[in-house]
């Protein structure tokens, strides 16, 4: 049988940044470890013992200690926070040095509204004054300031001017209950009856404006115009005809109201985005965010500080979205996005922004890239909160998630299928190759054999027509009878063959080596040996006689090679 395969699950890779007081320590465990390692950890970071520390933060509420993590579904990027109650605060050496301290820390203030149920997060920094936290909240309940009725704020805090550092609050986290009251005589008798809590009743601003009504205004308008007066220059120019220079405005304008904290703009069209986030390859995808601004608008304030400016959402944008921006405050800015939108999504998307009154603005729309469309996944409305807002988000991932790997399957699958054709091309390609450099090959032989060829039979002619001129030049032979003494020479050739002749005794030696060279046997490549004595006769002089180089009347010679 067949082996089988196992194939085991690589862990998953969680990370946390906890925060306790004015520290932060990030922590990096896999999804199989449980809450109480985390609190280990932060055990050995912080000197804090197990059993004095409390684990904040985690979406589902409270969790056990012997939790293990994967069972809590959590993204890769959390943040908790420690709470200490059981222990002093630290000392400081000063109260100056404490206070600047507690300045530049954040707090995170929970306040539940009474009348719905409904639980805000909202981060402020130590300098925010108690008056800015309930302008903030009227823009999330739209209970005016001085209608408020709050629970919850320290004995100390006994001034809405006074900032949150220098208010007695719990840090990092302070629990607060906002509701509205009934009439200002109901108010007023809760105020004397509960004088542990001055600040039941807002007393400061919403004083001042106590009679707004009278003059037609409400406290909407004085407080949603006062936060748009203080603006000194709009997000995005009117008529802007530049996508990429408006959004530089943008940038440019939201840092400065709301810090450096936030969601990393895309700088450019709306269509360079799309290319951006979808037509890359399938693993590089993203979601593409659309933000949309709008000043007037009571819900931007808060949205744009206490959820978009959110340290969680930013880094969750930063890694799986495009974001990109437009102010609809002016009516061109917003007839231009209208028409990019019907051009992009259809008629119905536009429809719905067209419809959206100003205060549902800001509105943040979540973009999922198809084959043949752009899918409008979600559109979010600015009246949230940073856990409702976070929960979208991730439920808009995991669709995006789904879709992703079918795509990266079949993206996969082509490019599977276009290797094994480019293979088959480069293979064909390199057997045509082969085949044209044999060819070339055995041509280049064929036209080196004929070279060789033509050359062997233009040595054999020049050779021939050397031995036909010596032959030629030859003297007779003489006769075996004659007045002249006469010197026979018998010579054996490398074959075995034997030449004889006869040669006046007095010829050259010469004349030896051309008869011999007009046989075929020429004295530059062969040499001529005697016997007794063994001597080399090709190294003689060839202009003495056969009588003076001893050869007669008779003597044998053998031909041989030279090396």
């Amino acid at each position: 049988m067949p082996s089988r395969q196992i194939v085991e699950r690589q862990p998953r890779m969680l990370d946390f940044r906890v925060e306790y007081r004015d520290r932060n320590v990030d922590v990096v465990l896999e999804d199989s470890c449980t809450v109480g390692e985390i609190k280990q950890i932060l055990e050995n970071e912080l000197q804090i013992p197990v059993s004095k520390m409390l684990l904040k933060g985690w979406k589902t509420g409270d969790v056990e200690d012997s939790m293990v993590l994967k069972s809590l579904h959590l993204p890769k990027n959390n943040s908790l926070y420690v709470l200490t109650p059981d222990l002093p605060p630290p000392s400081s050496s000063s109260h100056a040095g404490a206070l600047q301290e507690s300045l530049n820390q954040n707090f995170m203030l929970i306040i539940t509204h009474r009348e719905v149920q409904r639980e805000y997060n909202l981060n402020f920094s130590g300098s925010s004054t108690i008056q800015e936290v309930k302008r903030n909240v009227y823009d999330l309940t739209s209970i005016p300031v001085r209608h408020q009725l709050w629970e919850g704020w320290p004995a100390s805090a006994t001034d809405d001017s006074m900032c949150l550092a220098e208010s007695g609050l719990s840090y990092p986290c302070h629990r607060l209950t906002v509701g509205r009251r009934s009439s200002p005589a109901q108010t007023r008798e809760q105020s004397e009856e509960q004088n542990t809590d001055v600040h039941m009743v807002s007393d400061s601003d919403g004083d001042d404006f106590e009679d707004a009504t009278e003059f037609g205004v409400d406290d909407g308008e004085v407080f949603g115009m006062s936060s748009s007066a203080l603006r000194k220059s709009p997000m995005m120019p009117e008529n802007a005809e530049n996508e990429g220079d408006a959004l530089l405005q943008f940038t440019a304008e939201f840092s400065s109201r709301y810090g450096d904290c936030h969601p990393v703009f895309f700088i450019g069209s709306l269509e360079a985005a799309f290319q951006e986030a979808f037509y890359v390859k399938a693993r590089d995808r993203k979601l593409l965010a659309i933000y949309l601004h709008h000043d007037e608008s009571v819900l931007t304030n808060v949205f744009c500080s206490q959820m978009l400016c959110a340290e969680s959402i930013v880094s969750y944008l930063s890694q799986n979205f495009i974001t990109w921006a437009w102010d609809l405050t002016k009516d061109t800015n917003r007839a231009r996005f209208l028409t990019m939108c019907n051009r992009h999504f259809g008629s119905v998307v536009a429809q719905t922004i067209r419809t959206q009154k100003t205060d549902q603005f800001p509105l943040f729309l979540i973009i999922m890239g198809k084959r043949s469309s752009n899918e409008v996944l979600n559109v979010i409305q600015g009246n949230t909160t940073v856990d409702e807002l976070m929960m979208r988000l991730m439920a808009a991932m995991e669709i995006f998630t789904a879709q992703q790997q079918e795509d990266i399957k079949d993206e996969d699958e082509r490019e599977a299928r276009e290797n094994v054709k480019r293979e088959q091309d480069e293979a064909y390609r390199l057997s045509l190759e082969a085949d044209r450099a044999k060819r070339e090959a055995h041509e280049r032989e064929m036209a080196e054999q004929f070279r060789l060829e033509q050359i062997r039979k233009e040595q054999e002619e020049e050779r021939e027509a050397i031995r036909l001129s010596l032959e030629q030049a030859l003297p007779p032979e003489p006769k075996e009878e004659n007045a002249e003494p006469v010197s026979k020479l018998r010579i054996r050739t490398p074959s075995g063959e034997f030449l004889e002749r006869r040669f006046l005794a007095s010829s050259k030696l010469q004349i030896v080596f051309d008869f011999v060279a007009s046989k075929g046997f020429p004295w530059d490549e062969f040499k001529l040996l005697s016997t007794f004595p063994r001597r080399d006769v090709t190294q003689l002089d060839p202009n003495k006689s056969l009588l003076e180089v001893k050869l007669f009347p008779q003597e044998t010679l053998f031909l041989e090679a030279k090396e």
